[in-house]
């Protein structure tokens, strides 16, 4: 399923290497499915693959707000996928852009991108800088450490009375980026944040990461990073526990890329999906991914006392159910939540961004 490449070649079932790993529509993954179980055997484990170059490796401060709103970087449209099936609900893209190497960044940061037009509240002024989490690692789609990948959700309002889409009312970046073609230009600012940066520091670690929707995308470059490239400076043996929510199968984002880390390092990573529209949690409502974590509540709880790195990114809504849960399940065990909140925050294990 993966590209397979050396120093001096690259051996690949498509032409372009970021292509060999963004996942396409239902219909091409399908396809692409078929194609592979034919020359590859299915136990077969993917070899890691080159990166370059290595000096990103060499900085020992992530870089951050390169480009500020003032002046942003032009970079290019390289590709535009759709990640979900036809069921789905609304649309969400995997974009791939490329940088030329000129706003490096670090997994876990975001982009800042500013879509064309004037901004209505502001006339003759350009719109707002919008905050997307990158979803490729420092290497890029194309391990090159030219390109980044956002993963974005197409915003679309319908009026509550006609449950007709209002497109005056529509997010206007969202929409930019999943109708961008490649060679397009878009404007981009940061790199930004420093909060959901991966800690390198123990290789061993364990790291629980917790996403709703496009909430995936800073994991997704983590997981890269520990079991698909080969990173001479990095070399992970710990635990990557990932949970996903999402509203039902077609919704899924890279799911087969993690299925296939599960396949490969079963004894480093797993993969927990809370699906709301097709599972039910233990007392019968909508299986959440609050659910998922209550139903391995006693692992996690273990796990964070040894240590654990434990990450929440997705929409805002999300954290209160979770942090009820979590509530919940510290009295059942005879623990006060807001005094393990205080420390597992004191010893940087809890990484939290919500929009």
């Amino acid at each position: 399923m993966f590209l397979l490449q050396t120093q001096n070649q690259k051996i690949g079932f498509c032409d372009k290497p970021w292509a060999c790993f963004s996942p396409k529509s239902r219909t091409s993954q399908s396809r692409y499915r078929a194609i592979v179980s034919m020359s590859v055997p299915q136990n077969v484990k993917a070899p890691k693959v080159a990166v370059s170059p290595l000096d990103l490796e060499d900085a020992k401060e992530p870089p951050l707000n390169i480009y500020k709103p003032k002046e942003p970087y032009t970079a290019t449209i390289v590709s535009v996928e759709r990640l979900v099936g036809p069921k789905a609900p609304g649309e969400t893209c995997h974009i791939v852009i490329d940088h030329g190497g000129n706003v490096p960044y670090w997994e876990g940061q975001s982009y800042g991108v500013i879509p064309p037009g004037e901004n209505p509240k502001k006339p003759g002024a350009p719109h707002n800088v919008r905050l997307y989490s990158i979803a490729s690692t420092r290497y890029g789609d194309s391990f090159d450490g030219k390109t980044a990948s956002l993963c974005v959700r197409r915003a679309v309002y319908y009026d509550p009375e006609t449950g007709k889409e209002d497109p005056s009312k529509n997010g206007v970046c969202s929409n930019f980026l999943c109708d961008s073609k490649p060679g397009d230009k878009v404007k981009i600012t940061g790199p930004s944040g420093k909060i959901m940066l991966l800690p390198e520091e123990d290789p061993n670690a364990t790291h629980i990461m917790i996403a709703t929707g496009t909430g995936v995308a800073p994991y997704r470059g983590y997981l890269r990073r520990m079991f698909m490239e080969s990173v001479p400076t990095y070399k992970f043996n710990g635990l990557a526990w990932l949970f996903l929510g999402v509203a039902n199968s077609d919704s899924l984002l890279y799911d087969e890329e993690f299925s296939k880390y599960l396949a490969d390092h079963p004894d480093n990573f797993r993969y927990d999906r809370a699906l709301s529209r097709e599972e039910k949690n233990k007392n019968g409502g909508k299986m959440y991914v609050q659910d998922k974590i209550e139903e391995y509540s006693d692992e996690i709880f273990k796990l964070l006392d040894k240590g654990a790195h434990i990450y929440f990114c997705g929409l805002k809504g999300m954290m209160p159910g979770i942090q009820e849960t979590l509530k919940r399940v510290a009295v059942e065990r005879g623990e006060s939540w807001d005094q393990k909140l205080s420390q597992l925050k004191k010893n940087k294990q809890w990484h939290v961004e919500v929009y």
